[in-house]
């Protein structure tokens, strides 16, 4: 993108510096993780000091206790956004896969996640299982890698994979209630209460709930 773009303005009457500047902000907690943010990507072609000098008294105001600016190259910045998201996403469905074994094996994957998350190398967020993600973040940035990947002949299996597992997990909570209903939901008056994809907002983009949804009316209840 930052390479097109450039080669759009080149031409231009005056001078116009393009920087790659991912956002990381989660849903809900936007305004907080603005202020207080982790890190701060800033891509920029090598030797745009006036670029660099730029963003960085943009951002000084947040990074006053230390530096949180990781400059590098503008495509490593937009490809650290697709990985990192990638890889949340990563760990939310290999969990959900998890959970489906501790089910046929008789262990509670809340244990599992208690045990696993002690590891400091491993830690405890994005191990929750579930009904899959949602939202506009993580299903676009990973469908994003692969795209990336295959554009350019490499294929990321597991980015693939994450999508794929993600998928199959969104039924999983109609195929629990069939089964609770003895596999038969025609006339069943059933209430989903939330549809957001996750708490403390109110987007339902690629909510799971929207799946649960479909199959249930596709199914007569």
């Amino acid at each position: 993108t930052n390479s097109r773009i450039r080669n759009i303005v080149k031409d231009s009457k005056f001078k116009v510096h393009v920087v790659s500047n991912p956002e990381f902000l989660k849903e809900g907690e936007a305004v907080a993780d603005f202020m207080r943010p982790d890190r701060i990507v800033v891509g920029i072609v090598d030797g745009d000091q006036y670029a660099q000098d730029v963003m960085q008294r943009l951002y000084h105001p947040v990074s006053l206790n230390h530096e949180k600016i990781v400059l590098m190259n503008p495509e490593s910045a937009e490809l650290t956004k697709y990985v990192a998201n990638t890889m949340l996403a990563m760990r939310i469905s290999f969990m959900n896969e998890v959970s489906t074994l501790c089910e046929k094996v008789g262990a509670d994957v809340h244990s599992v996640r208690h045990g696993v998350g002690s590891d400091a190398r491993i830690g405890t967020r994005f191990l929750y299982a579930g009904p899959g993600y949602g939202g506009s973040c993580f299903p676009k940035d990973v469908s994003a890698l692969v795209h990336t990947g295959r554009d350019n002949d490499v294929e990321i299996d597991l980015a693939v994979a994450t999508d794929k597992v993600n998928q199959r997990q969104k039924g999983v909570l109609v195929r629990k209630l069939r089964k609770k209903l003895g596999g038969d939901l025609r006339g069943r008056k059933i209430a989903v209460w939330g549809i957001a994809f996750k708490p403390k907002t109110d987007d339902i983009r690629e909510s799971p709930a929207l799946t649960l949804i479909d199959a249930v009316l596709a199914d007569g209840g």
